[in-house]
C-alpha cells in the first residue's frame, strides 16, 4: 500500500479526520467516472462512509432497495440481450462499484477475525 500526504484546508482537513479510515474507499468510488444512474448507488454508499461507520456496519451494509432492483432489472435485459448502449455502462458501473465494496467487506472481515 502507499502512502500519500497531502494539504489540505483546514476546514475540509475537519470534515476528513472522523472519516479517515473509509477515505480510500470513498476515492476509489469517486474515480470510477459515472456517466449513469450508477451515481445515485454510489452517493448511497459514499453517505454510509460520510456517516463513520464502524466496520461491522459496513459488513452489513446493503444498498436501497430502489438500487437492487435497479441491478436485477439491468441483469435481466443483460440475460434477455436487450441491454442498450447506456444501460451497459451503467451495468459496468455498478459492477464497479460491487467489486469495490466486495473488496472492501473482504478486508474489514479479515481485520475483525484477526483483531488488527
Amino acid at each position: 500500500m502507499v502512502q500519500i500526504t497531502m494539504q489540505v484546508p483546514e476546514e475540509l482537513a475537519n470534515k476528513i479526520q472522523p472519516i479517515q479510515n473509509w477515505l480510500p474507499a470513498i476515492l476509489e468510488l469517486s474515480l470510477v467516472g459515472y456517466k449513469t444512474l450508477a451515481t445515485e448507488t454510489a452517493t448511497e454508499i459514499i453517505q454510509l462512509f460520510a456517516a463513520n461507520p464502524s466496520p461491522q456496519q459496513v459488513l452489513d451494509y446493503h444498498v436501497s432497495k430502489r438500487a437492487q432492483d435497479r441491478l436485477r432489472r439491468l441483469l435481466a435485459l443483460n440475460a434477455a440481450g436487450l441491454l442498450g448502449e447506456d444501460e451497459q455502462r451503467e451495468l459496468d458501473e455498478l459492477n464497479k462499484i460491487e467489486h469495490t465494496i466486495i473488496k472492501l467487506k473482504a478486508q474489514l472481515a479479515r481485520q475483525l477475525q484477526t483483531g488488527a
